[in-house]
């Protein structure tokens, strides 16, 4: 996709998000890859989500559960390559999901993770770790990733094994999941798979994932539709799962013929937890109706990523940031995904300089991310590139 076609798609996007980028702002946002503007759609949504609760009161979950989430379960598998939409279910986070999967497994269980796992997760295992589980982190974003994760999948035979499709420190895809997860099935180990990094961004087919890989992501980044609305894909025929972390919405129709034990839903029910906010689901159905309309697949999405990433790669080399000190991390093929990663000791300094210059940008340890968004213009781009370029010169 050439410079012209990105702004010509951006061109065209860019009415749609009048609240979020009216025409008095000046500052350049990078941080699509966290939090996208949200469309006028997702505001109409959230009025929406109010007014029922004001016509219906607690008649509201008869619409919320027959209609929203079935229809939002019905885009979202499209997106992720599933033809199981009624195995989804909805969390306020990832974060709620991940440990509801952990709760199914004894807790001094072994666990095989990666080193690069969102801090949520990273934070969780940790704890676990404190009351006796036993968590094995394989190195990750280096040559021969695959051989260490199967091999430690193989060594340790783990309750549970997780890992990221995107690692959010550098934008890296893991194109070795198709093997990691056949190591997987092959063992018996089901499979935590974070495609938060990649959903809407990142064309994924998960028809055909082997074993029993659980997918979660949500709509804060990519999907644009804000807090609240994060999903789980369970796996075929996930019945064995049992949560201990569980709420009155996993076996909601049978509540009061089970008073005396603890069932469990069929499909994604069964992970659902307690009473929640539904806004982010209205928001998150919304915008994919809306993206739907105007032909934004996930495939043209990912095209109008690539050209714009492929913009800021370009921006590095003829500013000559190597020899500034700025480093690259950020594979420059396919395995790129929604966002650049550039190395810096100080890069929480340079956050902080380049808002000052009205670029606003996001890091993590030593890598600083530059997240453009489908609406993002490329003259906004080189005005970023440009900032980064004058703010690590001065230092």
């Amino acid at each position: 996709m050439s410079r012209a076609a990105v702004d010509e798609l951006a061109r065209r996007l860019r009415p749609h998000y009048s609240h979020f980028l009216d025409r008095r702002r000046e500052d350049v946002l990078m941080t699509g890859h966290s939090h996208q503007a949200w469309p006028d759609v997702s505001r109409d949504a959230h009025l929406e989500c109010w007014d029922d609760a004001a016509r219906l009161a607690d008649q509201k979950w008869g619409r919320i559960f027959g209609e929203i989430i079935p229809a939002l379960q019905r885009r979202i598998a499209r997106r992720i390559g599933s033809d199981r939409p009624t195995d989804l279910c909805f969390a306020q986070s990832t974060h709620e999901l991940g440990y509801r999967l952990a709760s199914c497994f004894p807790e001094r269980s072994t666990v095989v993770t990666t080193d690069l796992e969102f801090h949520s997760l990273r934070r969780q295992l940790g704890r676990l770790g404190e009351e006796g589980a036993k968590i094995v982190r394989v190195e990750a974003g280096k040559p021969g990733f695959s051989a260490r994760f199967r091999a430690a999948l193989a060594e340790e035979r783990p309750a549970w094994a997780a890992l990221s499709l995107v690692f959010f420190t550098h934008a890296e895809i893991a194109v070795e999941l198709p093997e990691i997860l056949a190591e997987a099935a092959r063992l018996g180990v089901p499979i935590l798979v974070d495609a938060y990094h990649a959903f809407n961004v990142v064309e994924i087919d998960c028809r055909d994932w082997p074993g029993e890989p659980f997918l979660v992501a949500g709509g804060y980044k990519y999907a644009e539709a804000g807090e609240g609305a994060c999903f789980m894909l369970l796996p075929q025929g996930a019945a064995r799962f049992r949560p201990k972390y569980t709420g009155w919405f996993a076996d909601f129709e049978g509540l009061e013929a089970s008073l005396n034990e603890v069932g469990y839903a069929s499909g994604g029910g069964r992970f659902m937890g307690s009473t929640f906010d539904p806004s982010g689901l209205y928001r998150m159905l919304r915008v994919l109706e809306w993206m739907d309309e105007l032909g934004l697949s996930t495939a043209v999405l990912r095209a109008q990523s690539l050209a714009q990433t492929a913009l800021l790669l370009e921006a590095y080399d003829a500013l000559g940031l190597a020899a500034q000190g700025v480093g690259l991390a950020t594979p420059r093929d396919a395995r790129r995904a929604g966002f650049v990663a550039f190395t810096h000791p100080r890069a929480a300094e340079l956050v902080t300089a380049l808002a000052k210059l009205g670029v606003m940008a996001d890091a993590r340890r030593e890598f600083l991310r530059f997240g453009p968004a489908p609406y993002t213009h490329s003259k906004e781009l080189d005005r970023a590139m440009e900032a980064l370029a004058k703010v690590s010169s001065a230092r």
